[in-house]
């Protein structure tokens, strides 16, 4: 073990603490050291401030939204895109007019597989709708008991995930009725398909 004694300012003192490191958090301490070209308080102070802002992450304990990023991505069946790449993909198929049969037959092809997916996935349609706007689609707000408000970052994402949602829903215990206002959906969950 490596014993640093380092200060910590503390109001207008110095707080001194004693710290024993391991060879790999020694190894850890010196390569930081060198690489940001600070002092051994300096560094440490960062790593304290930055682990205490991160904490939870940090502890295994990560947010709602970390544990779901990180199970979309782990399975590999999701990616990371930039927003401006989706309305640039979306804008070049819809192009403000009619889109491109071929990419209206790929994305059905995709809605009807997540329909079977989501028949067992999801009971409601706002857990859905919950679950679209965490992938960063849509923003959800409930309005009433089975009554949601959807707005989209633009036309095209609009079309394109309207169309997802009333194909994706087909086979879930719930109906679903799409009206579409100028600048937002709203969706209104009705009586169950009976199946």
């Amino acid at each position: 073990m490596n014993d640093i004694r380092l200060g910590f300012p503390c109001v207008t003192m110095t707080q001194r603490v004693t710290v024993s490191l391991d060879d790999d958090s020694a190894a850890a301490l010196e390569t930081l050291v060198s690489e940001t070209e600070n002092g051994q308080s300096e560094v440490v102070r960062r790593a304290l401030t930055f682990y205490a802002a991160n904490f939870e992450a940090a502890s295994g304990k990560p947010s709602d939204n970390l544990e779901q990023y990180y199970r979309m991505l782990s399975s590999g069946e999701h990616v990371l895109l930039d927003i401006d790449f989706l309305h640039a993909f979306l804008g070049y198929c819809y192009n403000g007019g009619d889109p491109d049969p071929a990419f209206v037959e790929a994305a059905d092809r995709v809605s009807d597989y997540h329909a079977h997916e989501y028949a067992t996935r999801f009971e409601e349609v706002g857990d859905l709708l919950e679950w679209l706007s965490f992938c960063g689609f849509l923003d959800v707000r409930q309005e009433g008991e089975g009554v949601y408000h959807l707005v989209f970052p633009s036309e095209a994402v609009r079309w394109f995930m309207t169309r997802f949602i009333d194909r994706s829903t087909v086979e879930l215990p719930t109906e679903i009725r799409l009206e579409q206002g100028v600048s937002k959906v709203i969706v209104t969950e009705g009586e169950g398909n009976g199946d």
